[in-house]
């Protein structure tokens, strides 16, 4: 599998050869070191460390980790089917991705705070008549009934909406720049500008 961190720098549209213009996020991906291999003999399954961004600051055991290579600020594992010649301070960079590839991007979805049901589960709302002047945006009803006489974990309520990892799947790699290390992909990725994102190989080719 093939995989690299970088950040969020936003989207624009690009115009393609053949008079169509598609909507891309613009990713900045790498250069990326390879910090630690694990092999299923030595750790009980076959995976690649990489870092990006070098670190200002790191306590002794961050420190000690990375001493092979440099002090890195961000850490992720990338499982491998195959370890093939990979090895420790090797370098990753946009290269590894073509036009035409299909990935996954992960990042943190933005922050949107407290939501009532209606915005964050979609929820209709209640009756808007019979005297009903204050429940238009109200859940409902969440109890189950006498048995089990609680409120099932998982119910869809108001609470915290957003700031959680998220995946966007089978997106089209449309143009690489590796001057400039940067990944352009069809559609929307989630997160912020300047969020942090995994670039990974997807495993469901659409």
């Amino acid at each position: 599998m093939k995989g690299i961190l970088g950040r969020k720098q936003g989207m624009t549209r690009l115009f393609m050869e053949d008079g169509v213009v598609e909507a891309v996020s613009v990713l900045e991906a790498g250069p990326c070191l390879v910090t630690q291999v694990k092999t299923r003999q030595r750790n009980g399954y076959q995976a690649i460390q990489i870092g990006y961004e070098e670190a200002r600051k790191l306590n002794e055991p961050e420190a000690g980790h990375v001493r092979r290579v440099a002090p890195m600020r961000h850490l992720r594992e990338l499982r491998m089917d195959e370890l093939g010649d990979a090895q420790v301070g090797q370098r990753i960079d946009v290269t590894i991705f073509q036009p035409g590839d299909i990935v996954d991007v992960e990042g943190v979805s933005k922050g949107k705070g407290f939501a009532g049901g209606m915005k964050r589960h979609n929820f209709g709302g209640g009756p808007k008549t019979h005297g009903q002047s204050d429940r238009g945006r109200a859940p409902g009803s969440v109890g189950a009934g006498t048995s089990p006489g609680r409120v099932w974990k998982g119910t869809k309520m108001a609470g915290h909406m957003g700031d959680r990892k998220t995946t966007a799947m089978n997106l089209k790699v449309v143009h690489v720049d590796a001057e400039r290390n940067l990944v352009m992909v069809k559609g929307s990725v989630p997160g912020a500008r300047n969020g942090m994102v995994m670039i990974r190989e997807s495993r469901r080719k659409s």
